[in-house]
């Protein structure tokens, strides 16, 4: 097949920043994306619902000229989150809030220490309809870093999703056989996005010859048994499935640095990767479901109508994108060859 015509897909899960970033991160999605989900681990964190519109109107103001691109908002949850929080979140546009255990990933330090203590929130935001996105690890210094995904399911989800039947819950950036068998046995409430990283690369890619920073991302990469299972779970077509880059950018300095900042910005090259997967896996026509269908669907938002093309022409991923500051971010699979290309972009 040289050439594939898709609904214009979504981003289910992604991370602009703000200020000038938002000048290099917004164009990049809104390249092909039709709608992505906002992660809302700012500095601070958007908590109100004045917040979220505000994110909302400076993310707007970053729009290439013409495009209609749609930024879909949510809520930064804390111990201190109120049910009015979540009202007045709804009201401003946030379609979801999401679940950060504490010190888990970039900017959540000030997350949920106690997961149990959000019950009443999670009831409101049923009642609300708002979506709970999950992401799903325990911080515990003593737990393997390459076993809190799961610890997390045993600990919390399970009792989430058990105590909370109505309420939609998005099982965030999956990376185990674990998170993906959880999903599969649960009702239609619980689905999960998946990135093209852990579909792409498993934690050799990460350690193998040397630390690998700019694959360093959080949840980290695990055993290609787990990679395998993720790549049988998209190649499924199963609507639970869907699309969420986890695109985050940091400069290429702090990636470089003790900090050991976690996130791949894989935003100018997403749709051609999963192509790309999806074809290794022969289900390119599974690849629309999973990046056009079965996010709007879950969500209970309208498909698009719009369509984008792929063509098989290879092209070459940049092997850095300078920033609005002058500094140099390098983006996933930076200098590799990708097999697809949005019909278009040159």
């Amino acid at each position: 097949m040289q050439q594939i015509t898709l609904l214009a897909p979504d981003d289910w899960h992604l991370h602009f920043r703000d200020g000038d970033m938002l000048l290099e991160t917004v164009p990049a999605t809104a390249r092909c994306f039709k709608r992505a989900i906002v992660m809302p681990n700012l500095v601070p964190p958007v908590t109100t619902g004045a917040m979220v519109a505000a994110y909302r109107q400076r993310i707007l103001s970053a729009r290439p000229s013409g495009s209609d691109f749609d930024p879909l908002m949510t809520l930064f949850l804390t111990n201190q989150t109120t049910a009015q929080d979540i009202i007045e979140a709804k009201a401003a546009g946030a379609v979801a809030a999401k679940l950060y255990p504490a010190g888990a990933t970039t900017n959540s330090d000030a997350a949920v220490s106690q997961v149990d203590a959000l019950q009443p929130i999670f009831e409101v935001m049923a009642e609300q309809g708002m979506l709970l996105l999950v992401h799903g690890e325990v911080t515990d210094a003593h737990i393997d870093i390459f076993d809190r995904e799961k610890e997390f399911i045993d600990r919390n989800l399970t009792r989430i999703v058990a105590n909370n039947p109505t309420l939609k819950v998005v099982f965030e950036h999956i990376t185990t056989a674990d998170a993906a068998d959880f999903v599969l046995a649960q009702g239609n409430n619980v689905g999960a996005t998946i990135t093209p990283q852990h579909l792409m690369l498993n934690r050799n890619d990460l350690l193998v010859g040397g630390i690998r920073p700019h694959n360093y991302c959080l949840p980290v990469l695990k055993r290609s048994t787990h990679q395998a299972r993720l790549r049988e779970v998209v190649q499924s077509g199963s609507p639970k499935f869907f699309l969420g880059t986890d695109s985050a950018p940091h400069a290429k300095h702090r990636k470089e640095a003790a900090c050991g900042c976690a996130g791949c910005y894989s935003a100018w090259s997403a749709i051609e990767l999963y192509a790309q997967v999806f074809e290794e896996l022969g289900a390119l026509d599974k690849l629309e479901g999973f990046a056009s269908l079965h996010g709007a669907d879950f969500y209970g938002l309208p498909r698009n109508k719009d369509c984008i093309t792929l063509v098989r022409e290879p092209w070459q991923v940049p092997a850095s994108i300078t920033l609005p500051d002058g500094s140099d971010i390098v983006p996933f699979h930076a200098g590799q060859q990708v097999n697809w290309r949005v019909m278009g972009n040159e």
